[in-house]
């Protein structure tokens, strides 16, 4: 079970989301509060963020060693700043490869990616079924094996195909995979958050369980005129647990939008 945490708001330093608070996802890594499955996030991490004043894909830097064990961090973090920022720390799903095409954030078109849930069963159940809704262009490019990158090639795949907001586009790709979990009798958990530089759009959703969980914090004190989106509160403060089965969305001026599924 994955740990998530997005950042939206004025530039600051990697290193104050990522190394800095009492229960930073280093921390979270080997002493997760949280998780419904699994004990560590060990099977590796990635981050990726926009730079704040040029207009290119975002930046990535994934590792398949757990972050607590990650000589570079320290420094990138200290020396890359940034006002978006998309982080996770990975526990693989029992019998999947750890290497870097299964690491996130996945990156398509300037959008960031990054998942935490399982579909279970994945091979067995909604792999081909996801496969089949997608075009030969979005088909080909998955490099990897997760369900997590499968997921974020079917919210590319219906993005493109009508041209929808990120919200959009990931509401009606939760909805697929309710409509495929009901047919194929399998549990679904799709914490997601996803970003295009300019706002954060995250989720809390399952099928035929709980959803893992998520939570938010808008204008913290040490973080002002911003919003924070985690699997887990990063430090004291007046974090909001999200809502089962909701989308939040977090646009440019900083107000918090959700929408129940």
């Amino acid at each position: 079970m994955c740990r998530l945490l997005g950042y939206l708001g004025l530039p600051i330093l990697l290193d104050r989301l990522l190394c800095q608070p009492e229960h930073s996802l280093i921390v979270q890594s080997y002493q997760p509060r949280e998780m419904t499955s699994g004990l560590l996030n060990a099977d590796g991490f990635g981050l990726g963020w926009y730079h704040p004043q040029r207009e290119t894909d975002p930046f990535t830097y994934k590792s398949t060693v757990p972050i607590w064990n990650d000589i570079n961090l320290s420094s990138l973090s200290r020396y890359v700043e940034s006002g978006c920022i998309l982080s996770y720390i990975r526990s693989a799903t029992v019998g999947q490869a750890l290497d870097l095409s299964n690491c996130q954030p996945f990156v398509r078109d300037r959008v960031l990616f990054i998942h935490n849930g399982a579909i279970k069963n994945f091979r067995q159940t909604l792999y081909k079924p996801i496969r089949d809704r997608l075009s030969d262009r979005i088909y080909q490019s998955i490099d990897g094996t997760t369900d997590s990158e499968h997921i974020f090639a079917l919210f590319n795949e219906l993005k493109n195909q009508g041209n929808l907001s990120l919200e959009n586009a990931l509401h009606k790709t939760l909805n697929i995979l309710a409509e495929l979990a009901n047919k194929h009798q399998v549990e679904i958990g799709a914490n997601v958050i996803i970003s295009d530089g300019s706002k954060l759009v995250a989720s809390r959703f399952a099928c035929g369980n709980q959803p893992p969980s998520l939570y938010w914090l808008q204008n913290d004190p040490t973080f002002p005129k911003s919003v924070i989106i985690a699997s887990e509160p990063l430090f004291i403060g007046n974090w909001q647990p999200c809502s089962a089965q909701s989308i939040i969305s977090v646009g440019e001026d900083f107000e918090i939008n959700i929408k129940t599924i």
